[in-house]
């Protein structure tokens, strides 16, 4: 059974999203003190933290900051205050998704989830070596970090290289610009989501022949982002 770790300091509505997610079918763990979740985050090895952002002493920001430098496994970060700039912060520390307080019992679970789902999909990826990429015409050699499109080289700037890889490793999964940002950028920058955008465009302008139809890196509305096989 898989086991959630629950960092939030109102007890009642922990209790609330203990009992959700049991009824799910997780095990969930509480603590409503940062200092304490970080510690129970080292000590075991939790499938997903539920972490809220306000807590007294060390806040949410912080600890998820101490969290992903132990582990990878998916942070989901609550909070009553839904402006963007803390999104992008949390993001930005290493949260993998954020859900705005009221929420409903069945929207957290499901949130849970997708978000577990997600690392399922990603980890074993992420396990293997850095073996060739062949997706027709584009070719992506991960040891001397060349790319090619139909035998020609292309020269990629650093984060271009590194988001397209992401993309090429997971063909025809959509990701949303929060997942890129975060997987791509982490705690390097607290900038504008908008700076997913430019780097889309300049590897478009890089890798297809031509960037306003594009044939491998492809727009899916209102989702996000995928490189079609």
């Amino acid at each position: 059974m898989r086991k959630i770790l629950i960092i939030e300091d109102d007890l009642a509505i922990a209790e609330i999203e203990r009992d959700f997610l049991m009824i799910a079918g997780y095990e969930a763990d509480i603590t409503g003190d940062g200092i304490d979740g970080i510690n129970k985050a080292s000590q075991y090895c939790y499938d997903l933290i539920l972490l809220d952002l306000m807590l007294p002493g060390l806040d949410g920001f912080e600890v998820c900051k101490h969290i992903r430098d132990k582990t990878d496994s998916p942070i989901l970060m609550v909070s009553a205050r839904g402006e963007e700039h803390d999104k992008i912060r949390g993001l930005g520390l290493g949260a993998d998704d954020y859900i705005t307080k009221p929420f409903s019992p069945s929207e957290l679970v499901a949130r849970v989830n997708a978000n577990l789902a997600q690392y399922d999909r990603l980890k074993p990826l992420s396990e293997r070596p850095a073996q060739p990429i062949q997706l027709g015409a584009l070719q992506i050699n991960q040891l001397s970090r060349r790319v090619l499109v139909s035998g020609r080289e292309v020269d990629l700037k650093n984060k271009e290289y590194e988001l397209l890889v992401m993309l090429a490793s997971n063909p025809d999964t959509v990701f949303s610009k929060e997942q890129i940002y975060e997987a791509i950028w982490g705690q390097d920058a607290f900038g504008d989501l908008k700076t997913v955008a430019v780097h889309i465009n300049r590897l478009r302008e890089k890798i297809e022949s031509d960037p306003q139809n594009p044939q491998f890196i492809q727009t899916v509305w209102g989702a996000g982002y995928r490189l079609k096989i």
